[in-house]
């Protein structure tokens, strides 16, 4: 049982520019909810007071908005249902709280109902110019352990943009002060679409094609219905070379092509492997697609800054594949259909993608396909697709507020079958971590499968 002793609300503590914000295509299509995400301390030993002060985190979360003052400010609605940012320094929410439980009795830490709870929550129900956009709660444990909850808007931050705040957060309250190489890069009039807008050069299908569902369906209402299970997998360092030398079989000889990468193969066995659970009760020509986000700092050119603080991530789907050819070819088959979606992301189809979102009369229906939660309205992403994101590389176990770092970074919620991230490990060691939503029928079958394919895989190589 988590109860909240007590709510307050942090504003910069110097004054930051203020204004209204049009934001940029990328942001105005990112979800309005809030991602849910924890970060997991450990006491030394159990029963041991980790060195924690309430009043150190507020003032040195206050600094922080100094310099990402657009977190302290509010949302609004306007025409076309996009969204405007007005920088008035409201401020953030940050909770204290304590729990009877221990760490140990949430287990690995899986996005289920009892972390949830260690997540703070938003009052959807009132106007969207009432929710802060970034709220924290900080949970110590009867063991002497902390959790510190993150809801912070998507429409405000991607991962890579999450973890700069986070970590120069976690600087502060060291007691160091931030340099400029920490200092985010604020302006995001860079990734607004061209003035005038042009006419898209590409058939935009991420936004105008629904997903594929069932064979004998006309919609996916009954699949949406089902109950679901979140789980965390873990990968160790040769299990997950073991998917990279699999995918790669089929293409050695081909000097030209770029091995699959540790994502691609890794990616492609957990869409094998939904198929084959899903495909008890389904077809084999049943079609399937599978759903990515792409950050697209680096494909533009010029490139984006390296701290531009925003959602730089745009969507990008597979071609729609069958499941006798997801099953019946190699690894290298499915993760070759992941990289085609993910090489089609140059500036050109990014350039073209803003300029299709920006002459829009309404955004509202390419906001809520695919990726959107899933007692919303929106496309259903789900059976017998799947959404695979990734969190490799990004420095979440950086984030030490003066307690050591984290033993487990991972989301707070995931309640979309379908929904997937690739996470890295505490250990940093080439391990790598999943954390899966899938309809609960099929979870068990589904962890079986994804860890006998890689046995069978180790004794072939």
């Amino acid at each position: 049982m988590t109860s909240i002793r007590s709510i307050s609300i942090v504003v910069p503590s110097e004054p930051t520019p203020s204004g209204l914000l049009l934001l940029p295509e990328t942001d105005q299509v990112a979800l309005w909810i809030h991602a849910p995400l924890i970060y997991i301390y450990r006491a030394k030993s159990n029963y041991t007071t980790i060195p924690f002060s309430f009043e150190a985190m507020k003032n040195s979360l206050s600094r922080a908005l100094i310099h990402f003052y657009p977190l302290a400010g509010r949302l609004h609605w306007i025409e076309g249902c996009r969204i405007e940012l007005d920088c008035n320094a409201r401020g953030v929410q940050l909770l204290e709280a304590y729990s009877e439980a221990e760490l140990d009795e949430l287990g690995e830490f899986a996005p289920t109902d009892a972390v949830r709870d260690l997540v703070p929550k938003v009052d959807y129900t009132t106007p969207i110019k009432e929710w802060p956009l970034l709220l924290v709660q900080v949970t110590r444990f009867r063991c002497g352990g902390l959790c510190v909850g993150v809801a912070i808007s998507h429409t405000m931050v991607d991962g890579r943009s999450v973890t700069h705040f986070i970590n120069s957060w976690a600087k502060l309250s060291r007691g160091y002060d931030l340099d400029d190489v920490d200092m985010p890069f604020l302006d995001r009039t860079i990734l607004r679409s061209s003035e005038p807008v042009k006419t898209p050069r590409f058939d935009h299908r991420e936004y105008t094609t629904k997903p594929p569902v069932l064979i004998g369906r006309t919609d996916a209402n009954e699949e949406r219905k089902k109950e679901t299970s979140a789980t965390l997998l873990k990968l160790t360092r040769e299990q997950v070379e073991v998917l990279k030398k699999r995918a790669n079989q089929d293409v050695v000889g081909v000097t030209t092509m770029r091995p699959y990468s540790r994502y691609e193969a890794i990616a492609g066995h957990m869409w094998r492997c939904a198929c084959k659970v899903r495909a008890v009760d389904s077809h084999n020509s049943q079609s399937t697609r599978a759903r990515l986000g792409v950050d697209i700092r680096n494909r533009l050119k010029p490139s984006l800054p390296e701290r531009y603080f925003g959602n730089a991530i745009s969507v990008t789907m597979t071609p729609i594949c069958l499941y006798e050819d997801l099953l019946s070819r190699p690894l290298s088959y499915s993760a070759g259909k992941l990289r085609e979606a993910i090489e089609r992301m140059d500036d050109e189809y990014i350039r073209s993608a803003l300029d299709f979102i920006s002459s829009q009369k309404d955004v509202s229906g390419l906001r809520s396909n695919f990726h959107i939660q899933g007692y919303l309205e929106g496309h259903f992403l789900g059976n017998p697709n799947i959404s695979i994101g990734s969190w490799i590389g990004l420095p979440f176990y950086d984030a030490d507020f003066g307690w050591g770092k984290p033993i487990y970074v991972g989301p707070g919620l995931l309640n979309m079958d379908g929904k997937s991230l690739i996470m890295p490990s505490p250990t940093a060691d080439g391990s790598l971590m999943i954390a899966l939503c899938l309809q609960t029928q099929y979870m068990d079958s589904f962890k079986k499968i994804f860890y006998e394919d890689i046995s069978v895989s180790l004794a072939k190589l």
